[in-house]
């Protein structure tokens, strides 16, 4: 039995019933939104291994826009997550990494998605379960 895992999650239950109403004014929203989105976690996943330059993370991330990288970096930035190095060398250089918060949670979201990807065919290749809320001929009459 693994004390410190069990510490740990005792720890994040105990925090869980603190806020067990999830109030929308708690700060931890707004990180869970940066954190969570669509591209943020793909973004912290590809630099867990190392820095990488702008053209790197565009290739490792398949299918970000140009916009939304330079978005999710620009808050993984504000939010002190990623770090930016530019270099003043000809033509301009420019490496992303994680900060130290940065590895600490991309250690805790690599979990999550080795968790995906062992699961992620079985759920996709589930039957589709038609409710009355998703087939649009199904609908009440009065």
């Amino acid at each position: 039995m693994d004390v410190g895992n069990t510490a740990s999650r005792a720890s994040t239950e105990a925090k869980l019933q603190t806020f067990a109403r999830f109030p929308a004014a708690c700060p931890s929203r707004v990180v869970l939104s940066h954190v969570t989105s669509r591209w943020g976690v793909l973004v912290l996943l590809a630099l867990e291994p190392g820095s990488m330059r702008w053209g790197e993370l565009r290739r490792t991330i398949e299918g970000i826009s140009e916009k939304m990288l330079a978005s999710t970096l620009r808050t993984l930035e504000q939010d002190g997550i990623v770090h930016r190095a530019a270099q003043a060398s000809i033509p301009p250089r420019v490496d992303y990494s994680l900060t130290e918060t940065g590895t600490e949670l991309a250690a805790r979201l690599l979990p999550l998605m080795d968790w995906i990807l062992d699961n992620a065919d079985a759920i996709v290749a589930r039957p589709t379960v038609t409710t009355p809320a998703t087939d649009p001929g199904s609908q009440l009459h009065q």
